[in-house]
């Protein structure tokens, strides 16, 4: 729920700032002289820029979190079996073992949502974000019946 919570206030924050930087570029086009209105062009870029990116952030999460609840529903989830330091950071070594098991079941699996998911899990959990992110998207394509390129 932290994590939810900090994503809105961190969205709201974001599309105030859009808000913002937009109506700055339109007053810079609204002066009507040739360089403000390419200043305010090049200004309502970034925001444009920015909700496109925020709009698909969120879309991959809420298909993320979807998968999460079906998977959890079937019973599928991945089980906390990672080793954790005194601190309670993960242990390396640790993350590394359950990787390799999810890695070898997604190969075993490629067209199965469900392995791509845990892979994604594992991803993460050894702090690979980019492939983490690969590796759920993968999944979500899976699932939507995409093909596995997609």
């Amino acid at each position: 729920m932290r994590a939810k919570i900090s994503y809105v206030i961190t969205a709201a924050v974001l599309v105030f700032y859009f808000v913002l930087v937009g109506s700055r570029g339109v007053m810079l086009i609204q002066s009507g002289t040739l360089l403000t209105v390419t200043f305010g062009v090049a200004v309502l870029v970034l925001p444009v820029i920015g909700l496109w990116f925020l709009w698909k952030n969120t879309q991959f999460v809420r298909k993320a979190n979807a998968l999460a609840a079906e998977l959890d529903a079937e019973g599928g989830l991945p089980v906390d079996e990672l080793e954790r330091t005194a601190s309670g950071r993960i242990d390396r070594d640790s993350a590394d073992e359950v990787f390799a098991k999810r890695k070898a079941e997604a190969e075993s699996a490629p067209e199965d949502w469900r392995s791509w998911f845990r892979l994604a899990v594992a991803y993460h959990d050894a702090r690979d974000t980019p492939r983490a992110r690969k590796a759920m998207q993968r999944a979500i394509a899976l699932h939507d019946g995409k093909p596995a390129g997609a």
